[in-house]
């Protein structure tokens, strides 16, 4: 295991860092903010130019063929500046399609992603709000040579503006062995995608509706629940990434503030109380670094204890995403308060990262079960 990252890996981060400087500044992601798209068309064919959709795709269907370490580096990148694009819809619904699909799947639709031609997304959150096999109630009824599905989805990313859909629904008997993924066409009969509101501004979700809509097997009904794990553990460490560049990029906020700030003559930096916040914010920022860099090599290298990284990952970075976007809040004062500081978009990414696929509650105990503690 190397510990550093690499020249190639080091000028990618480089790259995509002046790249979302010019092209997806703060001014063009409070606009998007706005957007009923939330993102921008020219922005995302410039990052297919860049070989971002297809970095971890194999070069037979147009990717770059690159790890999921070499991902996490434009992810954190990505998260740092707060991009609004349908990056990390399409990462999910292209792995799964790379890892259960046939190789006429595969060739219909992973060029057309690495291309920018096409966005993905993955549907598997109900009501319940988890991804408990036993909670998911979407059913997928035999219809001529394929499937119809019937019910209900919540907080998709980017369904209405995804052109297809992974969705996990139940084919068979109950537990993990009875999900299958499907794949549903934009514009289906019985689609109805319906946006939903999010604390999140920056980001788009939905609710997505499926009555008797036509939909296809994606790979064999058997290799549904595998699929999503493989999916999850890759999604987990990518959100980590996401909540390590933004948790990185709030501690340069707070310290650049609390040199420039001013008060009774003197930076507000040389008080203890600052100190000690920029302090625990730096702790925590570079725990997220070993910590996510540690769970991207392990799920890339497919090691045993990958899917107990990529929670433990997932735990952390989301305590200390929130924890240094709300300490950010408090060394601005009450101007961290305002509309015009970008402080509060960032505390509503880290929620929105907290609780996308399990709080870090909800890890710390998948971490027990793991340790069989």
């Amino acid at each position: 295991m190397n510990f550093g990252f690499s020249e190639e890996q080091e000028l990618l981060r480089s790259t995509a860092r002046e790249f979302l400087a010019r092209e997806a500044p703060m001014t063009a992601v409070r606009e998007l903010m706005d957007d009923p798209r939330g993102y921008r068309p020219e922005t995302w064919a410039k990052l297919a130019e860049l070989g971002w959709l297809g970095l971890l795709l194999p070069e037979e269907y147009g990717g770059a063929g690159l790890s999921l370490v070499d991902e996490i580096v434009v992810a954190e990148e990505l998260g740092r500046a707060l991009t609004p694009s349908p990056f990390l819809a399409t990462f999910q619904g292209a792995l799964a399609v790379l890892h259960a699909g046939t190789e006429t799947q595969k060739k219909e639709l992973l060029p057309d992603v690495a291309a920018g031609r096409k966005i993905l997304t993955f549907a598997i959150t109900e009501e319940a709000g988890n991804e408990n096999p036993d909670e998911l109630t979407t059913r997928a009824e035999r219809k001529g040579a394929g499937y119809a599905l019937t019910g209900t989805k919540l907080f998709v990313p980017d369904a209405q503006n995804a052109d297809v859909l992974v969705v996990a629904a139940r084919s068979g008997g109950p537990g993990e062995a009875g999900i299958a993924l499907f794949l549903v066409e934009k514009g289906a009969p019985g689609l109805a995608i319906t946006p939903l509101a999010s604390m999140d501004q920056t980001r788009r979700i939905a609710e997505v509706r499926f009555e008797e809509t036509p939909a296809q097997v994606l790979g064999s009904p058997e290799s549904g629940w595998a699929t999503w794990k493989t999916v999850r553990a890759h999604t987990l460490v990518h959100l980590s990434a996401e909540a390590l560049g933004g948790a990185q990029k709030v501690l340069e906020d707070s310290v650049k503030y609390a040199k420039e700030r001013v008060q009774f003559g003197k930076p507000i930096g040389v008080n203890q109380a600052i100190k000690h916040k920029c302090a625990d914010m730096l702790i925590q920022v570079e725990s997220s670094k070993s910590i996510t860099y540690y769970a991207a090599w392990a799920v890339a290298e497919k090691t045993a204890e990958a899917e107990l990284a990529a929670s433990m990952a997932k735990a952390y970075t989301s305590d200390a995403y929130r924890a240094t976007s709300a300490e950010n809040i408090q060394i601005h004062g009450g101007v961290g308060f305002t509309w015009e500081y970008d402080c509060h978009l960032y505390f509503k990414r880290a929620k929105a990262i907290e609780v996308t696929y399990g709080d870090s509650t909800e890890h710390r105990e998948r971490v027990a079960q793991l340790l069989k503690l």
